[in-house]
């Protein structure tokens, strides 16, 4: 069952209404386990910079008050699935209310191989995880279809971006692979580029296209609900050795380690 709260008190039905109409905010999903997310700095700073560029005047809340409004919302639940989204405040035009919304937790263990077909598509500010979601929901419900399992966007100029939810990574038997292109810079990614650091395996972000995927030997997609599901195929080019990039991913995550959320203030 998933509770929601704005601003540390449960959620209204004039609150949820106007979050489930509108189409103006942003914001971050996050796995608690055992108290501790993954990356927690990372989705902090996410939530800052978006507030900065979306709400540009109005007051938005800091790192301790989101975590305090987190924590709140957990309640005494350890494991937990996590929304944290930040919205325009309709009684104060320079405010912003804070929406919690706490699930249960998403197993983090990959399914089969999935199968990924490529379509022309570019989100609107993509370096951020805003709420206008129509355009990449469209395409992938339009590839499940078409009988893939999901779909990666590929940009006007024929560079290769991101999937619907996630960041893709290559294996080109040398190194990890991420694409280099306007693009979110998921949670995820960034903390299993710290991981690879640690274990001194190389790792780049390069400009890819179609034409790339001949040289690749495995792809995974990643996210807050699996850091690496691998993808079989991508249109018709085959990529038969994701069991070892998704080995060496899991790896890498498990360097890192989770950063407690501490009790509310």
């Amino acid at each position: 069952m998933t509770r929601v709260e704005i601003n540390g008190v449960p959620a209204s039905i004039d609150g949820l209404h106007r979050a489930a109409t509108g189409n103006y905010g942003h914001f971050t999903s996050m796995q608690v386990r055992s108290g501790a997310v993954a990356g927690l700095a990372f989705h902090l700073r996410r939530l800052q910079e978006a507030s900065a560029e979306l709400f540009a005047g109005r007051a938005t809340p800091s790192d301790r008050m989101i975590v305090d409004l987190i924590n709140h919302a957990l309640g005494e639940q350890r494991n937990a699935s996590v929304r944290v989204t930040v919205l325009p405040d309709v009684f104060d035009v320079r405010g912003t209310d804070v929406m919690v919304s706490v699930g249960e937790p998403v197993p983090d263990n990959a399914r089969a191989p999935l199968r990924v077909c490529s379509v022309g598509y570019e989100r609107e500010l993509p370096h951020l995880k805003h709420v206008a979601t129509m355009g990449l929901t469209y395409h992938h419900l339009q590839a499940r279809r078409a009988g893939f399992d999901d779909v990666l966007f590929v940009r006007h100029d024929g560079r290769l971006a991101e999937g619907s939810v996630w960041n893709i990574a290559f294996w080109d038997g040398e190194r990890v692979i991420w694409p280099s292109a306007p693009q979110l810079p998921g949670i995820t990614m960034q903390v299993l580029r710290i991981g690879l650091a640690k274990l001194g395996i190389p790792d780049e972000q390069r400009r890819l296209t179609g034409a790339s995927l001949a040289g690749m030997r495995a792809a995974v997609a990643v996210n807050s609900h699996c850091p690496a599901q691998p993808i079989g195929a991508i249109d018709a080019v085959i990529l038969p050795e994701f069991a070892s990039l998704t080995t060496l991913l899991l790896r890498a995550w498990n360097e890192v380690a989770w950063d407690e959320l501490g009790p509310a203030r």
